[in-house]
């Protein structure tokens, strides 16, 4: 299906709003682990929000930037609730002093954390997450660090299909944060709902794999 950058904008901020209403969801375990995965659902989610803004706004390296930082987001809140260990999640819930900052700098790094997730976390939601790592990781830690498609597209511009797939992909990304927080509730009465909603919005999310 064909569509303008806008009517994708207006879809994506459509599908926001159906999402917002799991972060109001309360999680069905009061551990730390539990605490920490909702704070990064909360990141990753105002990343897709700030992407929608920089699109609209035409800042497109940034919004583009920001898909790596939501990436991140979203692994690391299903690290902490899969497979961290208790230390790792309380360095990371610590008061934020200059020594706590030292000991959470030593946490596993992104390829660490999800070597760890396997075979812990949904198969489904692994899948989608290296894929998105094989196809989209090099290329947007060269947006983050200034590298050539940071150069070469802010200064040619951008082709629609590059906007339409990073927004789809942000899309997709919080759907996967939805699925988390229906997780991460434990109330029965969410089961069927991210599903029904992805096939709602499935003109403005990436292919899922059946």
């Amino acid at each position: 299906m064909n569509m303008d950058i806008n009517t994708l904008l207006t879809r994506s901020s459509d599908l926001e709003i159906r999402l917002l209403e799991f972060f109001s969801l309360a999680i069905n375990n009061n551990a730390e682990r539990f605490r920490a995965s909702k704070i990064m659902c909360n990141v990753a989610f105002e990343h897709a929000e700030s992407v929608k803004m920089l699109i609209a706004s035409g800042n497109f390296t940034s919004a583009v930037g920001l898909l790596r930082l939501q990436y991140e987001a979203l692994v690391r809140a299903m690290w902490l609730l899969y497979s961290a260990s208790e230390i790792a999640v309380s360095k990371l819930m610590a008061e934020l002093t200059h020594e706590s900052e030292k000991r959470a700098n030593k946490i596993p790094m992104l390829t660490e954390m999800l070597a760890k997730l396997d075979d812990k976390a949904p198969k489904e939601a692994m899948d989608l997450l290296y894929e998105f790592k094989e196809y989209s990781w090099k290329p947007l830690s060269s947006y983050v660090h200034g590298g050539i498609h940071a150069i070469n597209r802010h200064s040619r511009g951008y082709p629609l299909p590059l906007l339409i797939q990073s927004l789809k992909a942000s899309n997709g990304m919080s759907l996967m944060v939805g699925m988390l927080l229906v997780i991460l509730s434990g109330d029965t009465r969410q089961t069927g709902k991210i599903p029904s909603i992805q096939r709602e919005f499935e003109d403005c999310v990436p292919e899922f794999k059946k």
